[in-house]
């Protein structure tokens, strides 16, 4: 797993032992980049359920100006620390405007600080059906002052997300049994 586009094009990603992250392929990653391409440059990023946190990092990579991963587990944020370290190093950038905190997804407050621009969603599948609209919910109230922010939220391909006050913008990648990331935007009417 690498980075797959911008400054630290190629710089490798360590991902935590075992099957307790599902990173997002290369691929996908740079469908979702081709598609946000320039909304990316300067923007603030909060990268749920971060895994590896490669979606953040591409982000960085492309010239976001930094960001929050969020990430329970203790293997995987070490993962990110030291992805961001490399990362960091490649883009010849401290870590100034980057950080990491370890905690569940779905209860940690979305904010305070930067109000981001994105918003990088990619949970454990199972907890989808659950998670979803709690989730959106907390992003409303956090995305207040950003009305056109962006929430890439990656799922299921055979999963239909209906989301009350979001709007479906771009949908990616729509195969059953295979990984989709759909675009959502606050509704402007809600």
């Amino acid at each position: 797993m690498r980075i797959t586009g911008g400054d630290a094009r190629g710089i490798p990603l360590v991902v935590p032992k075992g099957d307790a992250v599902r990173p997002a392929t290369d691929g996908m990653r740079q469908a979702v980049f081709s598609s946000l391409g320039p909304r990316v440059a300067g923007a603030w990023f909060l990268d749920l359920f971060a895994g590896s946190g490669a979606y953040g990092l591409e982000a960085l990579s492309r010239g976001a100006a930094g960001g929050t991963f969020v990430e329970q587990g203790a293997k995987a944020a070490g993962c990110i620390r030291q992805n961001m370290g490399a990362v960091c190093k490649s883009l010849r950038r401290g870590l100034d405007g980057l950080t990491v905190i370890q905690a569940d997804a779905r209860t940690v407050p979305i904010g305070p600080g930067e109000v981001p621009d994105l918003v990088f969603v990619d949970p454990p599948y199972e907890l989808i059906p659950d998670l979803a609209g709690p989730l959106f919910e907390r992003l409303a109230l956090a995305l207040a002052g950003r009305p056109d922010a962006i929430v890439a939220f990656e799922h299921p391909g055979e999963m239909e997300l209906a989301l009350p006050g979001w709007e479906l913008c771009k949908r990616l990648g729509k195969g059953a049994r295979q990984p989709t990331v759909a675009f959502f935007r606050k509704n402007e009417r809600s």
